[in-house]
């Protein structure tokens, strides 16, 4: 087996939490850095990124780099790659309302980049967003009709995934309640996705993959050391990780561990320390060695922009 017995893992850093605006979400601030807020609100801090059936583990929420001056806040949308879940991280406008902007952002689908990078979306093109609440841990989401519109038991599952995982990001959201039309309902689709109880994460672990990066996303820019948030169900709670750039020249290679694993999936929060003379395209690399034959299994791989 080509396991190594030390780990590189550090535990989940700050907890925050997201304060009630109009029966939504406020928006997560820039790790160290406040935002300007009416004077009537709280001051805002990290929020953690749920994962599902374990304690939340803080998600690095990083300053975007744009020429807007109000493009400020990075929010997780949850697409499907190779038929499992995975996340690619937009800025949005500064909004009170920051789980309507996410969700719209993530009914509109994956950009013509990220669609080159393998994101697809389950959502049928044309699902509008009606209305959205959040009181007492729960989100009450009213999407069209369009939202139950063909696919199968899979493709309904994967839909309603991609809404509960894109509204738990925020602390103020343990689950999800569905309306269609106006109208509650008990499940979706002619397939019968069940939604009644509010479903939450758990309900959903089974979409997905073995390792799971929450952040970085695809495309960020990063800097030195470069925070990895997710959670892993690997064989003994190990995995590797890689950082290369373009050219094939390694920068961070060494294992890793998750909180658990070997049938239970556990969180994992890494800091990887890296040098570059210049901004340079690379690859973050994370992977399993198969304990059977050593070969390289469950492959994530994100690309990033490496800046000094």
């Amino acid at each position: 087996m080509r396991r190594r017995a030390f780990l590189v893992w550090l535990a989940a850093g700050a907890s925050g939490a997201i304060v009630a605006c109009r029966g939504e979400a406020t928006p997560t601030a820039s790790v160290g850095q406040t935002p300007t807020l009416p004077a009537a609100q709280p001051a805002v801090v990290p929020t953690p990124t749920a994962v599902p059936a374990t304690t939340p583990v803080a998600a690095t929420v990083t300053p975007v780099p744009t020429a807007s001056p109000v493009a400020d806040f990075l929010v997780s949308l949850y697409f499907l790659r190779e038929e499992r879940l995975a996340v690619v991280r937009r800025p949005v406008t500064r909004t009170p309302r920051v789980g309507t902007a996410a969700l719209e952002v993530l009914l509109a689908g994956p950009t013509p980049q990220e669609a080159a990078w393998g994101f697809t979306t389950e959502i049928p093109s044309g699902t509008q967003l009606r209305d959205l609440a959040i009181a007492d841990g729960i989100a009450t989401v009213d999407l069209s009709g369009d939202f139950t519109r063909g696919g199968g038991t899979a493709s309904m599952r994967a839909r309603v995934a991609q809404i509960v995982f894109t509204l738990t990001q925020f602390s103020s959201v343990e689950a999800v309640r569905f309306r269609i039309d106006g109208q509650p309902v008990e499940a979706i689709g002619g397939e019968g996705v069940v939604v009644d109880p509010p479903p939450g994460r758990a309900a959903f672990e089974d979409l997905l993959p073995l390792i799971f990066v929450e952040a970085p996303g695809p495309g960020e820019t990063v800097r030195s050391p470069l925070r990895v948030t997710g959670s892993a169900n690997t064989f003994e709670a190990s995995f590797m990780v890689r950082l290369s750039t373009a050219d094939g020249t390694v920068l961070y290679e060494g294992p890793a561990m998750a909180t658990s694993g070997s049938g239970t999936r556990g969180t994992f929060d890494l800091t990887i320390s890296f040098d570059v003379a210049e901004p340079v395209d690379g690859t973050l690399r994370l992977w399993e060695y198969s304990a059977r034959d050593g070969s390289e299994i469950n492959v994530v791989e994100i690309p990033l922009r490496l800046e000094p």
